[in-house]
């Protein structure tokens, strides 16, 4: 037969796709041995499995019906329960064992119509449960004590080890506690003595406010150090180290830092106040803010050296809540004791000046001293008091609305106190006015009179008139430093104030302002004309006597 090319061609493509169709076959049975040699490998591993399973629960039925046997006998278990090496597995199957006689003791329980039925139905896994709950109390007590053992080795990797087992156990919480528990700082009696010998040293609470908060930074670094060397050995043994940490934390504020503060903050009573002169309730302010500001700053770094879930600034804010909830009353009475026991001192220099010169009003008597000339430096004083009030309250105050209420309280203080003593200091102005005009009356020259008399008269009014010049000249300077007074007190309100009140608080705080002014200004107008009066009698004085001219009208 004879082949052309085009027909061998041809018979080649044929052998060609009959290759690629066996091998198509072929591919496909592979496939198909392949799919089924996967299925009967999935089967072995199910039933490989099962079979495991099945022999896990028989194994764990066979424990339990241990258990089971009588109550309280705990002496005829397997030795996986007894042996120190299989402690981790022996923890393990005892919590699954009472996880599911609980379980079932509840299910019984609650489908049984009486509780007669229910005490036959789920008898003999009570007894199970009763005896787990022995077992389990008694292995718990066993690795808390191989915990303690290793703790005070320092052998993390033993301690690891059991607080891994103990998590099994109501998530370790018990071993948590414990080791909180355990720690130096919580157990050792002298701890709370020297932290406040640190603090207040031998003169408690008179040892000073500077003192005082060295004495709290001092000690709250020493904690936070505590607490930083503890964590570390936390990070390394616990499985939840951050639960531990939300544990010492909070037992640190609540023993170590709330005894301090105990000390510390001793809340006087406002119906029997403390005498200034052993601190008043200035001494007790500034002691709450410092510890305030201290106790503050450690919760920020216990936080950030790790606390868990709880709120460390939180719990501290609530160690101070009462102090807080009565702070703006005790601020405003400070500043009124402040503020009277000033006015007492300024009265007894003007009583003691005035009994070494001799110069005593008549119109004043014991009971009611002679005050000094309205001072500059006084009223600047009642600023400095009001500006340290003003700070407080910017650091007790979180929220806006509780700061301006409070600033607004604080900075009406300020001015009842600079409008009383002003209008005071005036009044007492006004009162030397007076006193020379009565003297210079009571030495009017008559029209008809001797010689000898006009005489005695004219040098009288000579006194006379040297006291309305005195008097004239005191009051002078009254109203100047009245005026230099309220500048201080606007541009304080302006520096340090206002931006601190809500517009409502900025207005009527200004409203408040201007009576206050206002009062000041009426008094000084009293006096101001009084003074015209003065000037126009000492002028009929100088037609009737021209040798008294006094020097204020040359």
């Amino acid at each position: 037969m004879t082949f052309t090319p085009f027909s061998l061609l041809f018979q080649l493509e044929k052998g060609v796709d009959g290759l690629h169709q066996s091998f198509q076959r072929l591919d496909s049975r592979i496939s198909s041995v392949g799919q089924t040699a996967a299925k009967i490998g999935d089967h072995l591993q199910s039933a490989d499995s099962q079979r495991k399973t099945a022999s896990q629960t028989i194994e764990l039925i066979r424990y339990l019906m241990e258990f089971n046997s009588s109550p309280g006998d705990l002496m005829e278990l397997s030795p996986l329960f007894s042996d120190d090496s299989r402690v981790a597995e022996a923890a393990s199957i005892a919590q699954k064992l009472r996880s599911f006689a609980e379980e079932d003791v509840g299910t019984h329980g609650i489908n049984m119509p009486s509780a007669v039925g229910a005490a036959n139905a789920s008898r003999g896994l009570e007894v199970a449960v009763a005896n787990l709950q022995d077992y389990c109390n008694e292995l718990e007590n066993r690795l808390l004590s191989r915990f303690d053992a290793a703790s005070q080795r320092r052998e993390l990797s033993t301690m690891a080890e059991c607080a891994k087992i103990l998590a099994q156990f109501n998530r370790g919480t018990s071993a948590m506690q414990h080791y909180v528990a355990s720690r130096p700082m919580f157990i050792d009696v002298e701890v709370m003595s020297t932290d406040i010998n640190l603090v207040l040293g031998d003169q408690g609470l008179q040892a000073g406010t500077s003192n005082i908060a060295h004495g709290l930074s001092t000690l709250y670094k020493e904690i936070t150090d505590t607490v930083r060397k503890e964590a570390s050995t936390i990070m390394a043994v616990f499985p939840s180290p951050n639960d531990v940490m939300s544990i010492l934390v909070q037992r640190v504020i609540e023993q170590r830092v709330s005894a301090i503060l105990d000390r510390l903050l001793e809340k006087p009573s406002l119906m029997n106040l403390p005498p200034v002169n052993q601190g008043g309730l200035l001494q007790y302010l500034r002691i709450f803010a410092v510890s305030y500001e201290n106790t503050e700053g450690l919760a920020k770094e216990l936080q950030s050296v790790g606390c868990g879930d709880l709120d460390a600034q939180g719990l501290m804010e609530s160690l101070f809540l009462s102090h807080k909830d009565e702070y703006p009353e005790y601020e405003q009475a400070s500043l009124k004791q402040l503020y009277q026991s000033k006015m007492e001192e300024l009265r007894a220099e003007a009583q003691q000046q005035s009994e070494s010169t001799g110069t005593i009003s008549r119109s004043k008597t014991a009971a009611s001293p002679p005050i000094q000339q309205i001072s500059v430096t006084i009223v600047a004083e009642f600023v400095r008091w009001n500006e340290e009030a003003i700070t407080r309250c910017t650091l007790f105050s979180s929220q806006p609305v509780t700061l301006a209420s409070n600033v607004r309280s604080v900075f009406g203080c300020l001015l009842e106190q600079v409008s009383r003593y002003l209008t005071d200091g005036l009044e007492h102005a006004r009162e030397s006015l007076n006193e020379a005009a009565a003297l210079r009356d009571r030495f009017v020259i008559g029209a008809s009179v001797s010689r000898r008399v006009a005489a005695a008269a004219a040098s009288a009014a000579e006194a006379a008139a040297a006291a309305g010049e005195s008097s004239f000249r005191s009051f002078m300077i009254a109203v100047q430093r009245c005026a230099s007074s309220v500048a201080i007190l606007q541009q304080y309100f302006s520096n340090k104030i206002s931006r601190l009140l809500a517009p409502d608080a900025h207005a009527a705080c200004l409203e408040e302002m201007g009576t206050a002014v206002s009062r000041v200004e009426g008094s000084a107008q009293k006096g101001l004309q009084q003074c015209i009066e003065t000037v126009m009698a000492e002028g009929d004085l100088l037609v009737a006597c021209p040798a008294v001219m006094p020097l204020y009208l040359w």
